[in-house]
């Protein structure tokens, strides 16, 4: 039976539905305004009283509408890892922090996201429980080439690009690449026209180093030198030199590794890098003994690198900031022990990043809107993703609604992810995320999962 038959039920038409707030941050910066919604999408942006007779209108007064974050860098681990991490609680979290897009890392699931098996494995324990936006990375490994007819079908198959490690990952199923399997791969996917991020340290570096001894941070520090990073970013400059591949530098730390990154700007060479959250939070200095929580690779350095990382920040040297969550149990991050040589290596952080890098931006006099170009834009420019990370008709209504001149402790059982360990515990941020539409419709708190799954 049509819809127009005797008898069908007659749908009525929606009212249109507007959000108005005297900030919004659009791309040409921020401005009273009505962003005006329909079927998912954002329809029109107008002046806050140009808005139909029979709008549904929420009126948030002095509240910002920012685009939905856009986290490049996030750690499911589902399938294999679940008492880790999961699509079901990752995703809550990220919903929970304003982040409507996730783009997922090949590891640490098992099996990892190296074929189209396990692509399609992932996709299908994802399906129905992700409360936002899942898109996934492809990843690169191994001592040869072998798996390097796996790309092109993967890049067919919708993923967003390619990870490579060039110093071991921490995870035996995903082996890290020498750089000439790397140099192979760019070739590759320079062909292909696709993207391949890297962890960015140098193995013979990070050999020579000292070992990881007990609970001193200080110790973890030493066994992983800006050097590692440094000499690992000026071989990916060179090779995208001889190969034109386009390569992204994923968390980097080392604040020395940054003229790499500007001279490679300047020859016109398609490199990029990102930062964390946690690195452009805290300091080397303020670690205490036996902070697990705090571990991660490569390390949080010292106030001074921080203060450079932040002029990077300034100066559009870095294309985003992004998680990197990588969440683990307690028993795998030794959180008894405090032992730096045992603990898994990672920071869980996808909920509080957009509140965590807001707090120290507005200090040192950045804007909403640098942060969403950082948070939103950035990261999807960097992914492809034309229609998330703005405000702007035809985008999706991915919003944010958030508080900036609020602040809250964080508390671990306001934590949505698995496990509640995280190093911003207890730390004081500012700026609260209010509530998080998913095209159009709220999708934080406890509310039924909506999330898509995305290919390129």
């Amino acid at each position: 039976m049509s819809d127009d038959s005797p008898g069908a039920p007659v749908r009525l038409p929606e009212r249109p539905q507007v959000l108005r707030s005297s900030r919004v941050v659009l791309p040409d910066g921020e401005r009273a305004a009505a962003v005006h919604l329909a079927d998912g999408r954002i329809t029109a942006i107008t002046a806050p009283t140009e808005v139909p007779a029979d709008a549904q209108v929420t009126d948030l007064g002095d509240l910002a509408l920012l685009p939905g974050v856009v986290d490049s860098h996030v750690h499911v681990n589902e399938p294999g890892r679940t008492e880790w991490e999961g699509f079901a609680t990752a995703t809550r979290a990220a919903a929970a922090g304003g982040v409507t897009t996730i783009i997922d890392m090949p590891l640490n699931s098992i099996p990892p996201t190296t074929s189209l098996a396990a692509l399609a494995a992932k996709r299908a324990v994802a399906e129905g429980q992700i409360a936002v936006d899942v898109g996934f990375w492809g990843g690169i490994i191994g001592a040869d080439t072998r798996n390097l007819a796996d790309l092109a079908a993967l890049h067919d198959a919708g993923v967003f690009g390619f990870k490579a490690f060039l110093a071991p990952s921490g995870v035996e199923e995903f082996p890290h690449v020498s750089m000439e399997v790397l140099a192979a791969a760019a070739r590759h996917t320079a062909r292909m026209g696709a993207l391949t991020v890297v962890h960015a340290e140098a193995p013979a570096v990070l050999e020579a180093a000292p070992p990881v001894a007990g609970r001193a941070f200080a110790s973890w520090l030493a066994s992983r030198p800006a050097a590692a990073e440094t000499q690992a970013v000026a071989g990916l400059a060179a090779l995208s030199a001889a190969t034109g591949a386009r390569l992204h530098v994923l968390h980097l730390s080392a604040a020395d590794a940054l003229d790499e990154i500007l001279a490679a700007r300047e020859e016109g060479l398609l490199l990029t890098a990102e930062t964390c959250p946690h690195y452009l939070t805290f300091t080397a200095e303020e670690v205490p003994e036996g902070a697990t929580v705090f571990k991660c690779a490569p390390p949080i350095r010292d106030r001074t690198n921080l203060d450079r990382l932040w002029d990077a920040m300034s100066a559009g040297l870095l294309t985003g900031v992004v998680s990197d969550h990588s969440p683990s149990t307690p028993e795998v991050k030794h959180i008894d022990s405090g032992d730096f040589a045992a603990a898994w290596g990672g920071i869980a952080s996808v909920q509080i990043g957009l509140p965590a890098v807001w707090t120290q931006a507005r200090v040192r006099g950045h804007t909403l809107a640098d942060v969403v170009g950082w948070m939103s834009a950035g990261p999807a420019d960097l992914a492809g993703l034309r229609g998330k990370g703005r405000l702007a008709v035809g985008a999706d209504a991915d919003i944010v609604v958030f508080d900036p001149d609020a602040s809250f402790l964080v508390e671990p059982s306001m934590l949505r992810h698995r496990h509640p360990l995280t190093p911003y515990a207890g730390r004081s941020l500012d700026g609260v995320v209010r509530a998080t539409y998913l095209r159009g419709v709220r999708a934080d708190g406890d509310r039924p999962p909506r999330g898509r799954l995305l290919a390129r």
